[in-house]
């Protein structure tokens, strides 16, 4: 009997597919380490260990880390939710932090994430690539390591497309398949096969699909037994008795196009599970609307090959190659977002414009040492857990500087004599780029669209168009810093002025310890104002929470700038809801001294502007110019107004 067989690889987990992919990690870092200091585990071993296991996740979900109900199998749950990080070796097969992943908790926990490596990546992220440079899954006999083959392809091509990323890539299993996907992606390109082509081509070479196969176009007649034997459903095969019906339809309408038996199909085609059933559907019928299929009938289906089959034993075999192939696009569809998350917190792969490719650095160290990448792309590594140097993970990744300058210069055209040179050139892209996806993703509708998402807390439509990797305030941040360099005329170093962690395609990223929130906006002279400093604080709370939680902090960020720097500054306060008191404090700051700890130095009085967002809306629908609200500024801070009647007549009304 053909059983189910793997022909993909994939990272992680689908159970341990979180929104904020990195704190996620960071924080079961910690939750691991507080877990086995505990005097009740200390000694225990985790293998084999249900009641532990079970202890583990009642612990997480004590402390938060998940807010599912509870599991049918806790300690299933639990060796899900970790399984992932032993993969990429921060935790051991007993679960407890190694080397490598006390060495990113460490990071984590510091905040410091400086680019001190010769990939100018942060540090958390030249963890993750090590790490991932590391690690190999076990492929059969042998070990592949994802990593590697996605930087050999990318060094081979430059980029990938989406689709060649998410049904492609996987397959490259070995070195023999590696060369066929090659192959493929090139014949892609030329126009001479397709993506479905090529999947079929690595299934088509499998033992239990061709004798699978057999087994279908010999069969007398087609029945549940047989449907299941040929499915070989890698969970059940009982989820594959809904095909009975289905074929049984195909082949009914295959000879008679009648409206009863097209409805039948589609409501046959939903029973389906996961997304083969969307493939099957865009398949076969040019609408995915059931009350149109409901009405209409026959006229909505497409006049497809399987239809033009000249007899049984050629239908049979296109509805064998079908089931398949959405099966298996199905599974690729399911992989491509883990890959993308893991390749992702490396900060060396840029996901943008349906593209797939190496940043600039990381791309010039990839083509230095292409040619020897499949020598370790299909071995297993011995240091999993160690944190160790690039020469200890292999000799070929023991490169210079120099290397890396003279590839940038025959790669980019740029002359590099120094760090400094590839640094500017880097910043200069970074820049490029960010102006372009401004462009493309948040324009000035998306942003106050975005605005009204923060009022109502429509968190998941905000995860959606922004990114799921941060959480909703670090978004808020970025978003009102995008809003602010618009609003600036996109002047000045706004990447720098964020104080947020970035990822490579440059969208936020939350990590488990936060600094400071501030955006630390930077202006040079000109004829509307003078050089100076403008600190923006942005908070979600609201009612008495926002009392309790930014009167003192964002009037000390502003004193202590001051007090450390000889220059104008002043803060802006933007919030969803604005509450009175603390538009009362922040008034009365105006005259209050703010002084050193010493008492040695202090500063007469701050100038802090509250603001709402839905007076940020109103910038933006009228084009107002940072210039024009420097001005109105500060006719509000000299305003002699009570702070009740303040904020309406003064920022309000004047906008």
């Amino acid at each position: 009997m053909p059983a189910y067989k793997s022909y993909c690889w994939s990272l992680g987990t689908t159970s341990f597919r979180m929104v904020e992919f990195n704190r996620k990690i960071e924080e079961q870092l910690n939750l691991l380490n507080e877990f086995w200091q505990m005097p009740a585990y200390r000694n225990e071993r985790w293998s084999a260990n249900n009641s532990l296991q079970t202890q583990y996740y009642n612990f997480i979900k004590g402390k938060g880390f998940i807010e599912d109900k509870n599991a049918p199998r806790k300690d299933k749950d639990a060796r899900e939710k970790t399984s992932g990080l032993v993969d990429i070796g921060l935790i051991d097969n007993e679960r407890r932090l190694t080397a490598a992943g006390q060495a990113l908790l460490s990071i984590a926990e510091s905040g410091n994430f400086e680019r001190n490596n010769i990939l100018q990546i942060p540090s958390d992220s030249f963890i993750y690539f090590k790490q991932l440079l590391k690690t190999a899954i076990p492929f059969e006999n042998d070990y592949v390591r994802p990593f590697i083959v996605l930087t050999y392809l990318l060094a081979e091509f430059g980029e990938l497309s989406k689709d060649e990323f998410t049904y492609l890539l996987p397959l490259a299993t070995s070195q023999e398949k590696t060369a066929q996907i090659i192959t493929n992606i090139r014949q892609i390109r030329a126009g001479a096969e397709n993506i479905n082509d090529a999947i079929m081509a690595v299934l088509s070479d499998m033992p239990n699909y061709r004798e699978a196969k057999e087994i279908f176009l010999s069969s007398e007649a087609i029945d549940e037994n047989v449907i299941k034997e040929i499915g070989m459903n890698r969970k059940s095969r009982t989820y594959d008795v809904p095909y009975l019906n289905v074929y049984n339809l195909l082949w009914s309408f295959k000879n008679t196009q009648d409206d009863d038996i097209a409805k039948q199909l589609f409501t046959a085609v939903n029973k389906i599970s996961g997304k083969a059933s969307t493939y099957w559907k865009q398949y076969l019928f040019n609408t995915s609307l059931t009350s149109v299929v409901m009405r209409d009938g026959a006229n909505t289906v497409n006049n497809v090959n399987l239809f033009n089959t000249a007899d049984e034993m050629a239908f049979r075999e296109e509805f064998f190659k079908l089931l398949h192939l959405f099966k298996a696009k199905s599974l690729l569809d399911d992989y491509f977002d883990l890959n993308r998350r893991y390749f992702k917190t490396t900060d060396t792969i840029l996901f943008q414009d349906n593209t797939v490719k190496l940043d600039i650095v990381p791309n010039c160290f990839f083509v230095v040492i292409k040619d020897l990448l499949l020598e370790t792309a299909f071995t297993q590594s011995s240091n999993l857990n160690a944190d160790c140097s690039l020469g200890e993970i292999g000799e070929i990744f023991n490169i210079t500087q120099t290397q890396i300058f003279n590839k940038a210069e025959e790669l980019y055209s740029v002359q590099v004599r120094n760090l400094f040179d590839i640094q500017n050139y880097v910043e200069q892209e970074r820049y490029e780029r960010f102006n372009a996806m401004v462009d493309s993703r948040f324009s000035d509708d998306v942003l106050i669209d975005l605005m009204t998402k923060f009022e109502n807390r429509d968190d998941d439509e905000i995860h959606s168009i922004v990114t799921n990797n941060a959480d909703i305030p670090t978004i808020f941040e970025y978003i009102l810093a995008i809003t602010w360099y618009k609003i600036s005329g996109r002047q000045g170093k706004v990447l720098d002025y964020m104080n947020l962690s970035l990822d490579a395609d440059l969208l936020p990223i939350t990590h488990a310890t936060g600094g400071h929130e501030d955006i630390t906006y930077k202006y040079e002279a000109t004829e509307s104002y003078p050089a100076h400093t403008l600190l923006i604080e942005a908070t979600l709370t609201n009612n008495a929470n926002q009392r309790r939680a930014e009167m003192e902090p964002v009037s000390r960020h502003l004193g202590e700038y001051l007090l450390n720097h000889s220059e104008e500054a002043y803060c802006v306060f933007a919030t969803t809801f604005l509450h009175i008191q603390v538009v009362a404090d922040f008034r009365a700051r105006k005259t209050i001294p703010y002084y050193s700890i010493d008492g040695s130095k202090n500063i007469d009085g701050m100038k802090i502007i509250p603001f709402e967002t839905n007076e940020i809306k109103t910038i933006i629908e009228k084009q107002l110019t940072y210039a024009q609200l420097y001005a109105l500024f500060n006719k509000a801070y000299d305003s002699k107004l009570n702070s009740r009647d303040w904020y309406q007549k003064e920022i309000v009304e004047q906008l």
